[in-house]
């Protein structure tokens, strides 16, 4: 690798043991063995560099996340049951958010950061809707390029707005976290009028 791609790595590995906003150039330059000079030859700033390190490491969490498993025995995704697919691959993401805490950290410390950092913003917001494609696809059995953009910005969206509440719970309570399954049984009580009484 070279030095821009070193420096990323190590962005991203600071993202992960110190966070956004104490990650220092000093912190990236320890952690990629790159020079200081070079983070403002290849990125400009020690803050683009760190949007560019948010950016990357969400991607590549999602990347794991269209490998997740499909629901059934290796059946066609037109004869799996919709409400099982979503199950097992919630239970495959929610288990990712329970083993990547630190990743998990320092996405919802970025969340916080959105409404004063302009840059920050429009970095995030400008890979929100392939985020919302890709969630899609997954939670559908489907390619990416199969996703209406209507479904993509609308299912897309609920997912997105699941995906980023459950990461915030997990770290506030990480030991009531929902099962796929419950997750499934809530989506069915509010799309079916099931009722849960108290036993």
């Amino acid at each position: 690798m070279g030095h821009r791609e070193d420096l990323l790595e190590g962005a991203k590995r600071c993202l992960l043991e110190k966070g956004y906003a104490r990650t220092t150039a000093r912190d990236i330059v320890a952690a990629s063995g790159a020079n200081l000079a070079s983070i403002g030859y290849h990125y400009g700033s020690k803050d683009a560099l760190m949007r560019q390190a948010i950016i990357a490491s969400t991607e590549e969490w999602a990347a794991g996340v269209t490998r997740a498993p499909a629901a059934g025995d290796g059946t066609e995704k037109g004869d799996a049951d919709p409400l099982e697919r979503f199950a097992v691959v919630w239970d495959a993401v929610l288990q990712r958010i329970a083993t990547e805490r630190d990743f998990i950290a320092a996405q919802v410390e970025v969340l916080g950061l959105l409404p004063r950092d302009a840059a920050l913003r429009e970095a995030v917001g400008e890979v929100l809707p392939e985020g919302g494609e890709g969630l899609v696809a997954v939670f559908e059995g489907v390619p990416d390029t199969e996703v209406d953009p209507e479904a993509a910005r609308i299912v897309g969206s609920f997912y997105q707005a699941l995906l980023t509440g459950l990461m915030v719970q997990s770290l506030l309570t990480p030991d009531a976290m929902p099962s796929g399954q419950d997750l499934a049984r809530a989506l069915r009580r509010v799309t079916a009028g099931e009722v849960l009484r108290r036993k």
